[in-house]
């Protein structure tokens, strides 16, 4: 989050402690691979790694002094995005990075990553997907059936989903190769997605969270406990857990997605 801020649960995230961070930058977008936490953020595309866990992290050095936004991992292979189509890749579990923007289709920001059948699928602004088939040593462009900016995506059942402002979703059932509009029942703006247990879900602006368990075929509204903005989810044992503003906010679900409960955070910084 803000201020370099990381914190951490060992209990199904039903409790956070504050990680060690070795910098006060902002992190946006976090991954693992290999019993390695990857976090990217802004100020010089900064890149710090965990190997202990997320007890502790370090800096690593960055290829670009571009932003970076988001980062997923695939076939023993980090790739992270951000701003005028950056993109940087790792093939020694994070310990170093390599610039293939030169690579990159696109000079719109990419905001989000995601990994699935051997495909690594980017988003950004003005609807802009790509995608690479060989661990993200290249990347092209896919036709999108948006321009509104997508800023989320992930993948699930054989299906990538991405998520984007105005609540736009799009999804993929060819390993990315076209997409499709998702049905939306909420123009409130979402801006990460998660999958876990055949459930996609959705965050976003004014605490929004939205689930689908049909595939991304369709999307409905999830009870929140929040009306703060929600950047980012993640899941694991059985549990969804979900970041944002406004003094650390975190909340839960249990139950798949269906209802969302507040989590005590230890950090009042933005996460």
């Amino acid at each position: 989050g803000s201020d370099g801020s990381i914190v951490r649960s060992t209990d199904n995230g039903s409790s956070f402690d504050n990680a060690t961070s070795p910098t006060g930058n902002e992190l946006m977008g976090v991954g693992f691979g290999n019993n390695t936490f990857v976090v990217v953020g802004l100020s010089s595309g900064n890149i710090v790694r965990s190997t202990d866990n997320g007890s502790s992290f370090d800096n690593v050095t960055s290829p670009t002094g571009n932003d970076l936004k988001g980062v997923g991992f695939g076939n023993n292979t980090f790739v992270a995005v951000g701003l005028s189509g950056t993109i940087v890749r790792s093939t020694d579990n994070g310990s170093s990075f390599d610039n293939v923007t030169a690579t990159s289709p696109t000079g719109n920001h990419l905001i989000g990553v995601g990994f699935g059948n051997n495909t690594f699928v980017a988003v950004g602004y003005s609807g802009n997907i790509v995608r690479s088939t060989d661990n993200g040593s290249s990347f092209d462009n896919v036709t999108s059936p948006t321009e509104i900016n997508l800023v989320g995506v992930t993948f699930g059942n054989n299906t990538f989903v991405g998520v984007g402002w105005e609540g736009t979703i799009v999804r993929s059932t060819d390993n990315g190769s076209s997409w499709d509009n998702a049905t939306s029942n909420t123009t409130t703006s979402s801006y990460r997605v998660g999958f876990g247990n055949n459930t996609f879900v959705g965050v976003g602006a004014n605490g929004t969270i939205v689930r689908s368990t049909d595939n991304g075929s369709s999307f409905d509204n999830a009870t929140s406990p929040t009306g703060n903005e929600l950047m980012g989810v993640g899941f694991g044992n059985n549990n969804f857990v979900v970041v944002g503003l406004s003094s650390g906010n975190i909340v839960r679900s249990t139950d798949n997605g269906s209802s969302f409960d507040n989590v005590t955070s230890p950090t009042g910084n933005d996460l």
